[in-house]
């Protein structure tokens, strides 16, 4: 008997869904109800789709699998933190955080884009694995729909906010990327708003500029850390090819053609670029377009030199940005009594 090649249901184009129906005579309305089990109520197991035959679930279990993610470490942090390290069907690992703000009525999730990165960042967990593949995204999806589950079982509530700041850059997986925030934000997936879905990078120029292009409507960060490019240079081996002077003329090109928010992640760490100067250089890009800094309290990991600035420098560094009228935060360390640091967990097997 021939062998049927199979493949992820999830990965076929919509309309190649459709035609593989069509020429299986089923009738027009079939796609979308599929397509609702898939996205909308995140199953994945055909015999799930109750409302389907069972001869065309059975045809669906012929021609395609469904590849998900299982829970492989769940970490929960005295401050409400949660890490989940996922295993995926090829026995990579990644990683999920969900940070509770109650107080707030914020409950946001970190997700991840890619197993590993090929970045290598110097401060990041993450940046010492190689990076093995992109995730799709379905992959990508399945984190949402596994944290925001394990959001309404501890706190009661769904997840009100997405953060892509987990492993990887997501602009090195554009396509995946895009359609997982498509099917997250679809009224026919997650039904979640662009506006609370943040997409941070790393700083690649001309896929900023693609995404402005592409209109998206979606929040804007970019993992900053230093202000000029000797110390960016330093920790961050992309800036030699994306320098500053052509990030930031990516992102005005991006506010100005989206309007959208941009953000800037800034890890202080100790010594190295939370002098004045650091604070003025800052600054000194904030200018171009309305901008948040976040300045980030270090979350030291093995191996790494860097570590935290003092209680004392991050707030003066803080103080001499708010001063000259930059909005910015200081956000404290979450989790720090498990692996919180982006990889830390996954990089452990």
């Amino acid at each position: 008997m021939l062998e049927i090649a199979k493949t992820d249901i999830r990965n076929l184009p919509d309309e190649d869904l459709a035609n593989f129906l069509k020429t299986h005579g089923e009738p027009k309305f079939r796609t979308k109800q599929i397509l609702d089990w898939l996205w909308k109520f995140g199953v994945t197991d055909f015999e799930q789709m109750t409302n389907l035959s069972k001869s065309l679930r059975q045809l669906l279990d012929q021609h395609f699998f469904i590849h998900t993610i299982r829970e492989d470490v769940c970490q929960h942090s005295e401050d409400g933190t949660i890490k989940m390290r996922f295993r995926l069907y090829d026995d990579a690992l990644i990683e999920s955080v969900l940070i509770p703000v109650p107080a707030d009525d914020r409950y946001t999730v970190c997700i991840s884009c890619q197993v590993g990165c090929s970045l290598s960042c110097k401060f990041c967990a993450t940046g010492q694995m190689k990076r093995v593949r992109n995730l799709d995204a379905g992959e990508i999806y399945d984190q949402v729909v596994a944290v925001d589950k394990k959001c309404q079982e501890i706190y009661g509530h769904k997840l009100t906010n997405i953060v892509y700041m987990g492993m990887g850059e997501p602009l090195l997986t554009y396509q995946n990327l895009m359609k997982s925030i498509e099917k997250i934000t679809s009224p026919d997936g997650l039904h979640m708003s662009p506006r609370r879905i943040t997409v941070s990078t790393a700083g690649i120029a001309k896929m900023i500029r693609k995404l402005a292009d592409d209109q998206v409507r979606f929040n804007l960060a970019l993992s900053l850390h230093a202000a000029d490019d000797e110390k960016r240079n330093e920790i961050m081996p992309i800036n030699e090819q994306n320098n500053l002077e052509a990030l930031m003329e990516a992102l005005v090109y991006f506010y100005q053609k989206t309007g959208n928010r941009i953000s800037y992640e800034y890890i202080a760490f100790e010594g190295f670029n939370d002098h004045p100067k650091d604070a003025a250089n800052l600054v000194r890009l904030c200018s171009k377009f309305p901008v948040k800094v976040n300045v980030i309290e270090y979350n030291p990991i093995d191996g790494v030199s860097y570590t935290k600035s003092s209680e004392d420098r991050l707030n003066d560094f803080a103080k001499r940005v708010r001063d000259k009228g930059v909005m910015i935060t200081v956000r404290r360390s979450r989790g720090k009594d498990i692996d919180a640091a982006c990889g830390q967990l996954a990089n452990k097997e």
